[in-house]
């Protein structure tokens, strides 16, 4: 049976029983604690946690997920991989252990004909927790399961909580016996590998207080109401029904492995390091495919470092079967093509999807050819000081430089025998993110513990944002927060989150800022409002300073809003919308929007696009950006379903999360986008929209940055009045401009190459006296010296080649020399053949010198360049690579 098949079968069964269908979330987790989405329960976490109402009493999914923390194992063992898919069937408040007992044995032991999975009830052995009674009662007297098939496990095994205070209980685990082939028998307390667990029954039945790990925590007591959370692993119950030993030899992993060798010409089974190499470029290019369809890509950071380390690994794995070149074209067709049967969405986004990876390969094969040689190098050097520990900054220097993953770099330390100053590039990573914009977090939850905030949900329900059709209106004060900490009152001048019934203020949030403003209370106390932000579903925050008086909860507020401010931001916000459209015009769907922010008069918009964009189809898109202003089109909003906004064409924005009813805003005939914002009423209000240009921000992802109306007509004129001013310089017209500045920029650098010469020959006619002054160091000529200040580096170079090509002879020779250029020293050092002959290398002397001149450097044995931070060590310096020649020769 194949796995769209499996997905099919589990949603028509539940479906079939009452449950809700609901679509799998994106993999983009819309909770501030996960990087991804890494369980099956994790978009049901607010109805469990009683941070919203459940869309209905029975739901059921199969949701999309990735888990990274062993991804080094991946490949290594077949049971460890990043990307699973997760079947759950939920109840909340609903049915309870015998319901979710009865509906998972129906299932998994219903005939094929009868929509069921046809396992043998014989090979099912249960699990359940040490002092559940009701669920053996159940398995045994209701299902008729065998007692000796049923095992009492503890709580690190059967028994589940989030790790944080909140619900948790008991489990049951379904698992399969797979035969004596894989292992002794004696049921899954014995064996793990021979009884694999399939699926996992999680009875929500207690609250749980504060611990650590998986055992210590007192439980509080009992939930007001029950809940089911359960879990079946696709994959696994693949493996089961497709008769295969591994997951990787399922039909969604082993095309992909069977693509690999038809790339590589290595068979999967012939050796176990490439076996390790096959699973690893299955499992990460299925999971990155993934990934991409959700929306993120490549970058340093967070989901994007988790998607580039994947596809680097993935990619490296393939050259170390043999592959030379390109690989990812053909590996990401075979995942779309597979994959597709159960998400149809990767068909029609493919070609984004390959832009997005494609660029991501040929930036990596681009670092990898100019990486490995930096750390072959660093590792040759380390092994020659009989080092056993690659460096910190060489890690950081790959990382930094030439986008090595610190993973990539272990794995590639530990095949030459090294290990790696994780700590020293964890360090140096920390400080250039410390000199990096302060992480904004703490801008969008405050300073509160998050349950404050569900506190006020609780009490008060949802904040009704009024805004889309007034910007001021009454209101009372439901909730306040003083410095992070719930309060009754606050005073004049006192650092304030206040939380109203109902507000004119936009949240920040798909892209768009915050309102500011004012709430007045009745009794004349007054709360400046710089920021709104919703750190919990439903609840805006209104986050300021109390100007006057004093703000106590319960009391009658008006609110209002920096009117002219909300207008400047809807006008950004709508030339974002018409930004889209007329790229995805010029450029094809793949111009799919990557994020966005649009603040008073002006925005910006990232976007996917392998490539800069050339400056005449900016032009064009700018241009038609203005005509469709001129057209003074209506722009309207409209609520509905999320099927009928699809149906309609609406574009939606990846990794924003969507419920059932959307806002879709339409402006003309021209866009249609699921939206949240506030916009303006007609194009015309617009005025005018300017692109100010547009550049890489990470792999496949480029950034428009733009002014719209009063800020776009004063940069023009901006521009107009120095477009004056060059043309009384040059003494032309306008259209004169750029033939004339060009041609005396040719001057200039003619000018400059003169001058150039003119240098380095002045520089090359003091080879002559620095060969007569070159000493006798047991009969090696050495040269030292200090030219003038200023001489650059390869000024330096071309008269340490020059000197050390004048020593005649065939005497040994050694050519060091100095100068401070800038403020700092730098030097270089050249050997001749018989010089090396002799243990006189030019880089090891490098590296004395720069050390006393407080740097680094290396290079070759016969030509190497170093620097320091200190120009009055170059003395001591000459005097160190004295001493070394003396020692060495």
């Amino acid at each position: 049976m194949e796995s769209a098949e499996i997905r099919r079968r589990w949603l028509s069964f539940f479906e079939e029983r009452g449950h809700t269908v609901v679509p799998s979330a994106s993999l983009i987790a819309d909770d501030p604690t996960l990087l991804l989405v890494n369980a099956g329960m994790v978009p049901f976490k607010p109805y469990f946690l009683g941070e919203a109402k459940p869309p209905a009493p029975r739901a059921t999914s199969v949701q999309k997920c990735v888990r990274t923390p062993d991804i080094e194992e991946v490949g290594k063992t077949t049971r460890h991989g990043t990307f699973f898919q997760m079947c759950g069937n939920f109840s909340f408040g609903d049915y309870f252990k015998e319901g979710a007992i009865t509906y998972a044995w129906e299932l998994l032991t219903g005939s094929l004909a009868d929509g069921g999975f046809g396992l043998e009830p014989e090979k099912l052995w249960i699990t359940v927790y040490l002092d559940d009674d009701e669920a053996e009662t159940i398995w045994r007297d209701v299902i008729g399961v065998p007692s000796e098939r049923i095992q009492r496990l503890g709580k690190k095994d059967n028994f589940w909580s989030m790790g944080v205070p909140g619900p948790c209980g008991p489990c049951s685990e379904i698992n399969y016996d797979r035969g004596p082939e894989f292992g002794v028998e004696g049921g899954p307390a014995v064996n793990d590998e021979r009884y694999v667990e399939i699926w996992n029954l999680v009875f929500m039945q207690f609250e749980r207080g504060a611990g650590d790990g998986k055992e210590d925590f007192p439980i509080l007591g009992d939930l007001p109401s029950k809940n089911i959370d359960t879990g079946l692993g696709l994959e696994r119950l693949a493996m089961i029904l497709q008769g295969v030993q591994n997951m990787y030899e399922t039909d969604t992993l082993r095309v992909v492995m069977d693509r690999a060798t038809e790339l590589t010409g290595v068979r999967y089974g012939a050796a176990h390091s490439t076996d390790v190499s096959m699973r690893v470029v299955a499992d990460h290019m299925r999971t990155s495919v993934m990934l991409i369809g959700d929306g993120v890509t490549p970058g340093n950071e967070g989901r994007g470092y988790v998607l580039r380390r994947i596809m680097r690994r993935a990619i490296r794995n393939m050259r170390l079967m043999g592959a030379t070149g390109a690989v990812v074209q053909d590996l990401i067709d075979v995942v779309i093509d597979t994959m597709g049967q159960q998400y149809p969405e990767l068909l029609t986004d493919r070609k984004r999807i390959e832009t997005v990876a494609l660029a991501e390969e040929t930036a990596f094969l681009k670092a990898l050819k100019g990486g490995t040689n930096i750390l072959e190098t660093a590792v040759t050097e380390t092994k020659a000081a009989g080092g056993q520990v690659l460096a910190g900054d060489k890690a950081f220097l790959l990382h930094d430089t030439w986008g090595f993953p610190i993973d990539l770099t272990l794995e590639m330390a530990a095949e030459q025998g090294l290990a790696v100053d994780e700590d020293g590039f964890r360090r140096l990573m920390q400080e250039q993110r410390d000199k990096a914009k302060a992480d904004a977090r703490a801008k969008k939850t405050g300073h509160a513990d998050l349950s404050a905030y569900r506190e006020v949900a609780d009490t008060a329900g949802a904040t009704e944002f009024t805004g889309y059709t007034t910007t001021t209106g009454e209101s009372t004060v439901v909730g306040l927060l003083v410095n992070g900490v719930p309060s009754p009152a606050a005073s004049e001048g006192d650092e304030v989150e206040v939380v109203l019934d109902r507000t004119p203020f936009y949240a920040e949030g798909g892209g768009q800022l915050a309102d500011t403003g004012r709430i007045r209370l009745d009794s004349g106390a007054v709360v400046e409002v710089r920021d709104v932000q919703k750190p919990v579903p439903g609840v805006s925050v209104h986050k300021g300073v109390v100007q006057v008086g004093e703000v106590t909860v319960g009391a009658s507020a008006y609110a209002t809003i920096d009117i002219t401010r909300r207008r400047a931001i809807a006008r950004a916000h709508s030339a974002t919308h018409l930004t889209h459209q007329a790229l995805r015009d010029a450029l094809g769907p793949t111009a799919a929007q990557a994020g966005s922010e649009n603040s008073p008069g002006r925005f910006r918009f990232d976007f996917g696009s392998p490539a800069a964009v050339p400056g005449t189809v900016l032009t064009d898109v700018e241009q038609k950006i203005n005509e469709v202003l001129s057209r003074e089109l209506d722009v309207q909003a409209e609520v509905m379903s999320i099927d009928e906004a699809k149906k309609q064409g609406a574009i939606a924005e990846f990794g924003e999360k969507y419920g059932e009813r959307v806002r879709v805003v339409t402006i003309g005939d021209f866009s249609k986008e699921l939206c949240g914002g506030t916009h303006v009423h007609n194009t015309s209000q617009l005025g005018l929209v300017k692109l100010l240009g547009e550049s890489s921000i990470g792999s496949g992802v480029r950034r428009i940055e733009a002014l719209v109306g009063v800020d776009a007509y004063n940069f023009l004129a901006r521009e107009h009045t120095v477009v004056a001013q060059l043309q009384e310089l040059v003494k032309g017209r306008s259209e004169e401009l750029p033939e004339k500045i060009s041609a005396m920029l040719g001057k200039l650098k003619d000018a400059e190459k003169e001058i150039e010469k003119f240098r380095a020959e002045k520089v090359l006619q003091a080879a002559a006296g620095l060969v007569e002054s070159a000493k006798d160091v047991r009969g090696v000529a050495l040269v030292t010296g200090q030219v003038p200040d200023g001489t650059s580096a390869d000024d330096l170079r071309r008269l340490v080649l020059d000197v050390r090509g004048r020593i005649q002879g065939g005497r040994p020779a050694v050519v060091a020399l100095f100068t401070t250029a800038n403020g700092r020293p730098l030097t270089v050092i050249a050997t001749n053949e018989a010089a090396r002959e002799r243990g006189l290398k030019a880089g090891d002397l490098v590296r004395t010198a720069a050390k006393t001149l407080g740097g680094g450097g290396g290079g070759k044995p016969d030509v190497a360049q170093g620097g320091g931070q200190n120009p009055d060590a170059i003395g001591d310096a000459v005097a160190a690579v004295e001493r070394q020649v003396t020692e060495t020769a």
